[in-house]
């Protein structure tokens, strides 16, 4: 499986230093000594967060490149088949209500794989100082408390987080062929259940937000993803 950098996780938006014509400098000279080093160096995946999901639990999808045998492409029916499980999870522990209609809410939009540590803190208001301490572990979405608990059919690309107070934080990222909706209403449910009070805002991004007592939060923002997969941001707070 492809590893994420931690990089994403704590400074997103440093993604480059060099000048810009040094660096295109550098690239042609490249490009003229080894034309195929130069295409694995540029390779998207070095460069773009969205394409950390090329994991193997994606392989059987593939992907448009300059591959000799042909992609092949996602059946249009995941989308459902994920629902059905999704909801089967949650059957296991009893009924569920439905998904409430979307509210209004403020903020300054959706939760990504280029927002910056002081946006991820302040989604479940964690100081902001709690950057610092955020270590890359993917053991930890292995352990998440039941208001934060993931599905099991989620294909984990980065998880991290921290463990001293007040920085008892999870940073979970994650993709699932089931369509934003189904997501979000997973996340409902599993929040609702242990103990905190979800709400889903459709405006100014679709999510989660969930608050409990002691200064417990969660916040879940979903996104499109490659290969019609659904991408999840999930932060939790622990009280």
């Amino acid at each position: 499986m492809h590893r994420a950098s931690i990089i994403p996780l704590l400074c997103f938006g440093l993604a480059g230093c060099a000048d810009d014509s040094d660096q295109t400098s550098a690239d042609a000279a490249l490009i003229a000594r080894d034309p195929v080093v130069a295409r694995a160096l540029h390779d998207p995946l070095m460069t773009d967060p969205d394409l950390a999901s090329r994991n193997d639990a994606n392989a059987a999808l593939g992907f448009v490149d300059s591959h000799a045998l042909p992609v092949i492409a996602a059946p249009g029916g995941d989308a459902m088949d994920a629902r059905e499980l999704l909801r089967l999870e949650l059957l296991e522990t009893g009924p569920f209500p439905d998904l409430p209609a979307a509210q209004q809410g403020a903020g300054r939009g959706g939760i990504g794989p280029l927002s910056s540590p002081a946006d991820l803190l302040g989604a479940v208001g964690a100081p902001g100082a709690c950057a610092a301490r955020l270590r890359e572990d993917f053991a930890l979405a292995a352990t998440l408390p039941r208001a934060a608990a993931i599905p099991k059919l989620a294909m984990v690309v980065q998880a991290g987080g921290a463990d001293a107070a007040p920085c008892r934080i999870r940073i979970v990222r994650y993709t699932i062929a089931a369509a934003s909706n189904d997501v979000l209403h997973y996340h409902y449910v599993q929040s609702g259940r242990a103990g905190l009070i979800p709400q889903h805002f459709g405006t100014p991004a679709p999510r989660i937000a969930a608050a409990g007592q002691g200064g417990e939060q969660l916040a879940v923002h979903v996104r499109p993803a490659a290969h019609g997969l659904t991408g999840v941001t999930l932060i939790y707070r622990a009280p």
